[in-house]
């Protein structure tokens, strides 16, 4: 099985389009301004089909043109997404079935996994290819582990993308968090402390067997 985790360019396309209506004409700023989200997206891409040859003309032409690209980009995401998940229902469908872990975030966790088969042989070598392995970094009275700037940044910013959703979703999630905080750690390094134990999680749930009893495998 060979796929690849998919990051969406719609943000960064819809705050060029933003962008733009701020230095649009004030008439047309106006029309726009209590327009927010798909009803910005939908009402920019009906502006009519001008041809840029002033200031104002060229700025509904790339609002139209900004628009109509996101739409695009937007159907081509959700058909990926669609794809991707059909596979990990396949292979993997134990991931998705985890609070927190979206066909993003599961699909960049097997493609590390699959990427280098030769260092997964225990959950301990599964969190250093994610680069969520402590590092220590103590020194007199003060124990504290830094951050490891090593492994998958992929994997990494997917097991960072769980943690954030599990602490806006979970409440054993906020309840780990504030016992850490509680300790003296800082909450940055109770975040990194929870990506171990989902690392560790993880692990165990991709070493699963599919319904075809087949270990699942992304290369």
């Amino acid at each position: 099985m060979a796929f690849c985790a998919t990051r969406s360019a719609l943000p960064g396309r819809y705050n060029q389009l933003k962008a733009v209506i701020v230095s649009a004409d004030p008439a047309l700023h106006d029309q726009l301004a209590g327009c927010t989200g798909a009803a910005l997206i939908r009402h920019c891409a009906d502006l009519p089909d001008t041809t840029p040859t002033d200031v104002a003309a060229a700025t509904r032409y790339t609002l139209r043109r900004l628009a109509r690209r996101i739409q695009t980009l937007t159907t081509e995401e959700r058909e990926f997404q669609q794809q991707i998940t059909a596979v990990l229902d396949t292979h993997a469908p134990q991931l998705l079935q985890r609070n927190g872990i979206g066909p993003d975030s599961a699909s960049a966790l097997l493609v590390a996994a699959g990427d280098n088969p030769d260092r997964m042989h225990t959950e301990a070598s599964f969190a250093a290819l994610c680069g969520v392995s402590p590092v220590e970094a103590s020194s007199g009275k003060t124990s504290r582990r830094r951050l490891n700037r090593g492994g998958d940044h992929r994997a990494n910013a997917a097991l960072y993308h769980i943690a954030l959703t599990r602490t806006r979703t979970d409440q054993r999630t906020r309840d780990y968090l504030d016992r850490r905080t509680a300790q003296g750690n800082t909450r940055r390094e109770a975040i990194r402390c929870l990506k171990r134990y989902i690392a560790r999680e993880v692990y165990h749930l991709i070493q699963q067997r599919n319904p075809a009893g087949q270990t699942p495998r992304t290369a």
